[in-house]
């Protein structure tokens, strides 16, 4: 295919693309003009990335509307913040986990992985199938019946892009002083959400899918409250001469040399995003989910997994009749068409959808899905549909 070739993208749930104009310039001059490493000299280029970084910091403290004792931990992407979160909490045995039934193996692998050290009993909150949407009235009947130690909870699915009412969960979770945790990998930058009001010890993001941003850097937003043991250990570019890691954040848990073009895309990015407003950008990417489902309601071989438009994001399941979801996906493919198919890290809620184990094909929207791309999708399905 040639490069220059139109493709229509619904993959955004993977990784949003394209991205704004201005990440793009910030990517391209980032090496040109000051690419180098932070915390490691003291000349006018390494303080010059060290603003940056800091700036970086804050403009994320700001966007989840963060109180002062909040820190921003970067790391290369959301699952290893998760592998240092739930890796790093005081696990003792007989605790109650509690998770969505649509959580990333992002989240499922690591509490697959501490069960073979941890005794805990791991429970799914109560979603109503049909609608999707989560019964805050029987979770709190689960939390009364089996207090709960541990929420994590992915605040949109990456499957059928239900999203949580993790304000309201989490009131419930802290009347038992549980932990909870947030995976935003699909709403951060997109959904608006104050950390002084949503009870989330840890808000995990990704800094390349709604915020905007490249590959290469994700993060966490926590408190000092909860201490967290160190998953790695190395230089961090302070106090080099003790050998224990700084108990200081966000350095405690920022080993190694960052990735500062990463870093520098994220914020051409969050700049995007507050010139933009998040409210745009819902509202845009609505219209979009709605203008995708409107398309796939035209077809009686699809069938759509919805939840309530309200409680969404542009994020879309549907099946094929007679054909598996790869078969579709190859053939989307020759019309230029890219989507995602299969289980999408997420066996769970194929599980909880009855889709697994063959999957579904994922449609996603963004911001910057267009009109060509929907025409190109609809001659796309017309083909499948003439020729089932």
């Amino acid at each position: 295919m040639n490069s220059t070739e139109k493709i229509a993208y619904f993959d955004n749930a993977a990784t949003t693309f394209p991205k704004p104009e201005k990440v793009y310039q910030t990517l391209d001059s980032f090496y040109r003009t000051y690419g180098v490493n932070v915390g490691r000299g003291q000349h006018r280029l390494a303080n010059q990335a060290r603003l940056l970084v800091e700036d970086t910091r804050e403009r994320l403290l700001k966007l989840f509307d963060c109180n002062q004792n909040q820190k921003v931990i970067l790391t290369p992407s959301a699952t290893e913040s998760l592998n240092v979160i739930l890796q790093g909490l005081p696990w003792r045995n007989n605790m109650n986990v509690y998770i969505s039934p649509f959580e990333h193996n992002a989240v499922t692998r690591i509490l697959h992985h501490l069960s073979k050290t941890y005794h805990f009993d791991l429970h799914q909150l109560s979603v109503e199938p049909l609608s999707l949407s989560y019964d805050l009235e029987q979770i709190k009947y689960q939390f009364q019946d089996n207090l709960p130690h541990l929420v994590v909870i992915s605040h949109g699915s990456n499957v059928c892009g239900a999203v949580a009412p993790i304000k309201e969960i989490f009131e419930q979770a802290k009347l038992y002083e549980a932990i909870t945790i947030t995976d935003m990998a699909q709403t951060a930058g997109l959904i608006n959400t104050s950390l002084r009001e949503v009870k989330s010890d840890f808000t995990v993001f990704a800094g390349h899918k709604t915020l905007f941003g490249p590959l290469g850097v994700g993060g966490f937003i926590m408190d000092n409250t909860i201490k967290l043991k160190p998953l790695l250990y190395g230089g961090t570019g302070v106090d080099s001469a003790n050998q224990d890691l700084p108990e200081t954040l966000p350095e405690r848990f920022e080993v190694g040399s960052p990735n500062v073009s990463a870093i520098a895309g994220l914020n051409a990015a969050l700049q995007w995003i507050e010139e933009t407003t998040i409210d745009s950008i819902l509202k845009k990417e609505h219209e979009n989910r709605s203008q995708l489902v409107n398309i796939l309601k035209k077809y009686d071989n699809i069938k759509t997994f919805l939840p309530n438009e309200s409680n969404s994001i542009g994020v879309v399941s549907s099946i094929f009749d007679d054909y598996g979801s790869d078969s579709i996906g190859k053939v989307l493919d020759k019309y230029h068409v890219a989507v995602r198919t299969g289980l999408h890290c997420s066996p769970t809620a194929h599980q909880f959808l009855k889709t697994f184990p063959g999957g579904t094909v994922r449609f996603s929207v963004s911001y910057f899905t267009n009109e060509e791309d929907f025409e190109m999708l609809g001659e796309a399905l017309d083909f499948i549909e003439e020729n089932s």
